[in-house]
């Protein structure tokens, strides 16, 4: 939106909560998507995006600075698995890569977000769509 006055002479304001919003991200990957992280030894499916960093500041701080990455970046949440266990996961999108294993993600919350498993990916139940 412009600040300038317009042809009536009247000055249009841009809101405060306009201007300090992030600039536009696009999200590499999307909910249903098997990916692996970059540096650590996981893999999960996506099943919810954040545009940009949406965790607590406690638990961003908690990463080693020299890893921790931009917040203004999508960020995944996972159900995520390795050789241990499984767990949810947050992680941001420079730390992803698209798994190419073919092979389905073992945790015990698919069922209930997701119907089946084909080329890859997994299909979002009908319920759970928008």
């Amino acid at each position: 939106m412009d600040n300038s006055p317009d042809i009536a002479g009247s000055a249009r304001t841009v809101p405060d909560a306009l201007l300090a919003a992030p600039s536009i991200v696009h999200a590499r990957f999307s909910v249903g998507d098997v990916v692996k992280h970059r540096l650590l030894d996981f893999r999960g499916v996506i099943f919810d995006v954040d545009p940009v960093f949406a965790n607590t500041e406690e638990w961003y701080e908690a990463i080693p600075e020299s890893i921790r990455p931009s917040k203004e970046q999508p960020f995944y949440h996972l159900l995520a698995e390795n050789a241990e266990s499984s767990y949810v996961a947050y992680v941001s999108q420079q730390n992803l890569v698209a798994d190419r294993s073919e092979e389905p993600v073992e945790h015990p919350a698919l069922e209930g977000l997701f119907d089946g498993f084909a080329d890859g990916r997994y299909t979002l139940r009908r319920e759970h769509r928008h």
